[in-house]
């Protein structure tokens, strides 16, 4: 009997440190294809604001390409990507280009040597080609500065107890004061694409939460608390309300709440900016399959990332959702298939080992496609 053909929308998120989003898909495409030709087949590429934000929305947007002269995190020279949209005045920076951990030699920096001064180059240049709204995504920051290093690069003053100026982000917890730029970024609308709801401080802000990942040493995380602490209580001063514990503001570092403060910023979920973009509901609509990823499904993938968030679209309209992965972490395993996913499917254990998949990922995405499109249950 002939196998029904099926129309499947293919939207992995990157997996990070292997495959970017593009890759992923084209691996799950041929993958598939190989063991179900019939099938007409989409892709496409997801982003929740991380790396790969800004070329997944200049490709659905239409947006060019252009590279600005810039530092990384470490305050080394890098030529950083942004895109414009000339129609509608609108750049699109990815600060994963400028201030990304992916960029930086592994262990080589402490995030105590780390700012976010590179993207204030980026945004100025984007403003002096005409822009009128700013978009960008923070997710994959090598950063814990909550925007310092940005903010002084556009101006701000940041000034201790004696009255000296503060330079770095570490030193925060002597902050009293701080001054506003003389010559402010006027008239530009901020929006900022968030990939995780986490609050600036506290047992599931920035610091305790991603900063082991960018080398942050949990001995170490008081004094970054302690610098963070001064810039919330003075913004709370500011503004009449603690920014700090708004969701997203502990993204990046606490880029989302710097972002707020320092440029007035709107912070929104990246998922959302992105299915806004790709018209992602009428292209779920036309859709008999969807087969998603990402590097690991975590508890993260159920409180808000890309993947799961696409999981909660897709069940709502009553769509099925096939989620590939590198890995699956255990108590995520559990809730997986009933809360979000139709199934999901890992790289490890599934068709190989954890060191086989990192070393060609793209090779083992595609046989686990094939995998699940030849024994897939289709009742």
């Amino acid at each position: 009997m002939t196998a029904v053909s099926l129309k499947v929308l293919v939207a992995p998120d990157k997996f990070k440190g292997t495959l970017t989003a593009a890759q992923a898909a084209g691996a799950i495409v041929n993958g598939w294809w190989s063991a179900r030709p019939q099938d007409e087949m989409e892709m496409l590429p997801m982003s929740d604001g991380g790396d790969g934000f800004g070329e997944i929305i200049a490709q659905l947007s239409g947006a060019t390409e252009h590279v600005c002269a810039t530092v990384d995190a470490a305050n080394r020279p890098v030529g950083a990507k942004w895109w414009w949209h000339a129609e509608s005045r609108t750049a699109i920076i990815e600060s994963a280009q400028v201030v990304g951990l992916a960029m930086l030699p592994p262990n080589r920096f402490h995030p105590f040597e780390l700012d976010t001064r590179g993207l204030a180059t980026v945004i100025r240049s984007a403003v002096g080609a005409g822009a009128q709204q700013i978009l960008i995504g923070i997710g994959g920051s090598a950063t814990n500065d909550a925007g310092f290093g940005l903010a002084s690069a556009l101006g701000w003053r940041f000034y201790d107890e004696r009255d000296q100026l503060i330079e770095k982000w570490v030193k925060g917890n002597k902050l009293t004061r701080w001054l506003a730029p003389l010559d402010p970024i006027l008239g530009v609308d901020f929006t900022v694409a968030v990939d995780v709801e986490n609050p600036l401080l506290g047992l599931n802000g920035c610091t305790r939460i991603y900063g082991p990942q960018k080398g942050l040493a949990m001995q170490q995380a008081p004094i970054a608390e302690a610098a963070l602490e001064k810039f919330a209580a003075r913004a709370r001063e500011q503004f009449g309300y603690d920014l700090a514990c708004d969701p997203g503001s502990g993204a990046a570092g606490g880029l989302g709440f710097g972002l707020r403060v320092f440029l007035g910023a709107k912070l929104e979920s990246g998922f959302e900016i992105f299915a806004r973009y790709a018209h992602l509901e009428q292209r779920l609509a036309k859709a008999d399959l969807i087969l998603t990823g990402e590097g690991m499904i975590d508890r993260q993938s159920l409180m808000g990332k890309g993947t799961g968030r696409l999981a909660q679209v897709c069940k709502a309209m009553g769509k099925r959702c096939v989620s590939f992965a590198g890995q699956v972490e255990g108590a995520a395993k559990t809730q997986t298939s009933d809360r979000l996913f139709h199934s999901v499917h890992a790289l490890s254990p599934d068709v190989t080992n954890p060191t086989e998949a990192k070393k060609d990922a793209a090779l083992w995405l595609e046989r686990l496609a094939r995998k699940v499109a030849e024994n897939y249950d289709w009742t």
